[in-house]
């Protein structure tokens, strides 16, 4: 079995919704199974501390997590084009997977969601896959033989899922999103297998 990992972050719920779709399409390629998991939430209190584990919903990852799975789809919500602190502070913990070379050569994506329709969705897409490059992981975008990435009026980018949330985060996922995220997930898994 191909664990491949959905690690996100979400403030809203919209992003979470997305790894859930995403993990599902995972789970429709056969020997694939997803692990869904996030990641704390940062403060600028030094002294506050977070349990081990969340109140609700995914587990928190580990740099275990990250080392055993055989392919990473990340996911963020977009702050000024960019992901949020908490990931970017979890990936920056990542130096000692990056000395052993523990993600080399695995296939990985990106997916976030945005307030607005050109609220920096593909820059924020295009500044997670950096890691991941240093990672020396086999960074994997949407192709344009998916039809809702040419079909559809919200999110989706051949960088990568996305979604278009609105100023009140009042826009459920599209259905052109809901298949660019499963889309997102099949394609990393049926990647994982043929490199098995």
């Amino acid at each position: 079995m191909q664990n491949i990992l959905v690690l996100y972050y979400s403030r809203h719920g919209h992003t979470t919704q997305m790894a859930q779709k995403i993990a599902r399409g995972v789970e429709e390629i056969q020997g694939c199974e997803a692990i869904v998991r996030t990641v704390p939430p940062v403060s600028t209190v030094c002294e506050a501390t977070t349990s081990d584990i969340p109140d609700q919903g995914a587990p928190y990852v580990t740099q275990e997590d990250l080392k055993q799975c055989a392919g990473l789809i990340l996911g963020s919500p977009t702050h000024f084009g960019n992901m949020a602190a908490p990931m970017k502070y979890f990936l920056d913990q990542t130096s000692g997977l990056w000395l052993g070379g523990d993600l080399v050569g695995k296939p990985a994506a990106v997916f976030t969601s945005t307030s607005s329709l050109h609220g920096g969705q593909e820059s924020t897409l295009l500044s997670m896959m950096l890691p991941l490059f240093h990672h020396g992981m086999l960074v994997l975008g949407l192709p344009y033989t998916e039809p809702s990435l040419g079909d559809t009026k919200t999110g989706g980018t051949p960088y990568g899922a996305s979604h278009v949330a609105g100023s009140q985060q009042q826009n459920p996922l599209s259905d052109d999103e809901i298949n660019l995220c499963r889309a997102l997930g099949k394609r990393v898994a049926s990647t994982a297998l043929k490199l098995a």
